[in-house]
């Protein structure tokens, strides 16, 4: 099967392509700013640059290539960045999806039986002021409320999935991550924690940190990827499904099991640029719909995970410092 992957780039398209690409199939995968160290990607995936704000660029590629399964997977992810640049966020995550589902329409004027299956990134994040106790774990018919520039860029692009299924009936899938983590990932609460350990441990300075209070249900890249590839063959094409952990842990807790993790407690202290304007004080999902659908449920538990990014932590502290 042929299957393009957008923001092969990052930790979640670069696990994605490599499973992949062990599956057989022949694998697109694209980039641009790459955020992983693309060395640590096996070189058996071949990367391609693309642009997903060049419509034409986008077009060009679906045309010659006409993929089966798409993952658009290319965002600007940060929810801190969104504050500081709400242009970028919303021209890459909405008119990078709208490019997407126009050029399978510039497709099917000249090949109408063309029709893939595409899976959308879209984001726990649009549940935002939702996200409250009487409603966790929180469910997909929960309001959308998101609380920051990159919350509200995903509802667009969730609610853009809809429209293109419903006027067009393009097949695709609304995958509403949750807080997704591994070996790779740069710029979340696991691999902020796994670094700074890490130098704590090497150079003897304290581990920087934010809020320690909020409630995350964190999941692996890995149980992730399984569920973005359950979703394309097995999801009901125009549903929104979340994708997360059994279990939500306190930030605290987290730092606790690095301190295992390391054999010993670090010195800790507060930065204030880390606090956030707002932050939900528990991001936890619902599965039932995605397990009823697809059979799919994560596999690997948190304190897994994290010795596992612990572990390339410290591969990447001995190969750059």
């Amino acid at each position: 099967m042929k299957i393009l992957i957008t923001g092969a780039g990052g930790m979640m398209g670069s696990h994605l392509a490599e499973i992949l690409v062990r599956e057989g199939h022949e694998v697109l995968a694209t980039f641009l700013d790459p955020t992983i160290d693309m060395t640590t990607v096996d070189p058996s995936v071949a990367f391609t640059p693309l642009d997903v704000c060049d419509r034409q660029a986008v077009f060009d590629l679906i045309e010659a290539h006409r993929p089966t399964e798409i993952y658009h997977l290319a965002a600007q992810s940060l929810p801190t960045v969104s504050w500081t640049d709400p242009w970028r966020t919303c021209r890459v995550n909405v008119e990078g999806t709208i490019n997407v589902f126009e050029a399978i329409l510039a497709v099917r004027k000249t090949d109408a039986a063309y029709d893939p299956m595409t899976v959308i990134a879209c984001s726990s994040a649009e549940y935002g002021a939702s996200l409250t106790p009487d409603r966790i774990p929180i469910g997909e018919d929960a309001p959308l409320l998101p609380l920051h520039p990159y919350g509200v860029s995903k509802v667009a692009q969730d609610l853009l999935g809809h429209q293109y299924h419903f006027n067009h009936g393009l097949r695709c899938i609304r995958a509403r991550i949750f807080n997704c983590t591994g070996p790779r990932k740069r710029n979340d609460v696991v691999s902020d924690f796994g670094r700074a350990v890490v130098r704590s441990l090497h150079e003897e300075v304290p581990v920087r940190h934010g809020n320690l209070k909020t409630k995350r249900a964190i999941i692996d890249v890995r149980d992730m990827v399984d569920a973005l590839i359950a979703l394309a063959r097995k999801g009901t094409p125009g549903e929104a499904y979340n994708i997360c952990a059994d279990i939500a842990y306190e930030i605290s807790d987290i730092l606790e099991m690095y301190f295992e993790a390391a054999g010993r407690r670090l010195p800790t202290e507060q930065d204030p640029a880390l606090l956030r304007p707002s932050d939900e004080a528990i991001i936890f999902g619902d599965t039932t719909k995605i397990r009823r659908d697809t059979g799919w449920s994560p596999k690997l538990d948190l304190r897994r995970t994290l010795a596992d990014v612990f572990a390339y932590e410290q591969e990447q502290y001995r190969r750059h410092g």
